[in-house]
């Protein structure tokens, strides 16, 4: 059995779930939220002879906080958790600004221990709006949001959670919350703002593996057309597969597709 903790920089600690056997399948949570957003996906994968791997990011859940988050930081976390467990042949799943965490890794670390990646609902390839990137976001709401999350999160939460997981049980809509405001607040706003003006263009580019892109068609915090198909195009071995009338949250909302269509890719 391993040991429910990897050691990362400075003596701080990352909370691993590792559940069954088989072929290992890593799921990274998206923004502010842990490992727990998994549990339905990984017992369902658990259930087809996979083993399931899930972590806290630092800062998040039962991971200790060391203050400070990056995207570069966030794939020396997720080396540790790979290298920690040796795992092989890995599936990589990742929601959200996940993504950037995943390839960020495979630009640095390479693809030795990954055979496949799968993005949910990913944010990027790069959001903020230039003279080069005319249809992204404009820096000034950019700058807006930042500070409704640094000042009033609880707001922007009821704001924004219907939306995340529409029709899901008011209690799932509450926990989630719950879950974003024990984020430690620091890690929340560096990681949100890097997911908001990073550039994965040239490294999604230079993906060299099978990447499945699985991407609502009416999600709000990842319009398809700004993200999803954009990865789409810029992915060389990359296969889009539309959820229509699906939201952000997929693992609540459409949970028994989505276990299948990683089952499908992680054998």
């Amino acid at each position: 059995m391993t040991a429910p903790f990897i050691e990362i920089e400075d003596s701080h600690r990352l909370f691993v779930r590792d559940w069954g056997a088989g072929k290992p399948v890593v799921l990274l949570s998206g923004w502010a939220m842990d490992s727990r957003i998994w549990a339905e996906t990984m017992v369902a994968l658990n259930a087809k002879g996979l083993r399931t791997i899930s972590y806290d990011r630092r800062g998040h859940g039962r991971s200790t906080d060391p203050g400070t988050a990056d995207y570069d930081s966030l794939a020396a976390d997720l080396a540790a958790v790979l290298d920690g467990l040796d795992l092989t042949d890995a599936t990589l799943v990742c929601h959200s600004g996940a993504a950037g965490e995943a390839i960020r890794y495979l630009a640095q670390f390479g693809s030795a221990r990954v055979s496949r990646l799968v993005l949910v609902g990913a944010v990027g390839p790069l959001l903020v709006a230039s003279e080069e990137n005319p249809s992204g976001v404009p820096a000034e709401m950019l700058d807006m949001l930042m500070t409704q999350m640094g000042s009033d999160l609880a707001g922007w939460i009821d704001a924004n959670t219907d939306a995340f997981a529409p029709g899901t049980n008011p209690r799932v809509n509450e926990w989630l919350g719950s879950m974003i405001l024990d984020c430690s607040r620091r890690i929340a706003i560096d990681f949100q703002r890097a997911i908001m003006h990073t550039d994965f263009r040239a490294e999604a580019a230079a993906l060299r593996l099978p990447v499945t892109i699985i991407h609502g068609d009416r999600d709000a915090s990842a319009p398809i057309d700004l993200t999803g198909r954009r990865y789409a195009e810029l992915i060389p071995q990359s296969r889009l597969v539309v959820y229509e009338g699906a939201a952000h949250g997929v693992m609540f909302t459409h949970a028994e597709r989505l276990a299948a269509d990683i089952e499908r890719d992680a054998r």
